[in-house]
């Protein structure tokens, strides 16, 4: 009988595990942004959770990231620089849905 509640309530955690847990977008598969960055780890770039973490409630972040993701740069996180995404500006919509996906990750 013990055997049958400890497997049900391992069953039940593994099930809520993976219904939290929170995917690397395909647009940031697609882009490269997972070879610096994870959602919850440091990499060579910052966890995603951090950076939302970061400019929680901070109206003006979703524009200055959007910049940043853009345009590329450092200084923010440490010394490595992040390449510009898009120098071309064709990406602007992919980079604003990974820059609100982003900024969802603390709400």
């Amino acid at each position: 009988m013990k055997f049958i509640i400890v497997s049900i309530a391992a069953a039940g955690l593994m099930v809520a595990g993976s219904a939290m847990a929170t995917d690397m977008p395909a647009l940031a598969k697609k882009n490269g942004c997972a070879a610096c960055h994870s959602i919850d780890k440091k990499i060579v770039g910052p966890a995603w959770m951090d950076v939302a973490k970061k400019y929680k409630g901070d109206a003006g972040a979703e524009a200055r990231l959007i910049t940043k993701v853009s345009k590329g740069g450092g200084g923010v996180w440490g010394t490595t620089p992040m390449p510009a995404l898009d120098p071309s500006g064709k990406k602007q919509d992919d980079i604003k849905q990974l820059v609100q996906f982003i900024l969802a990750l603390d709400k």
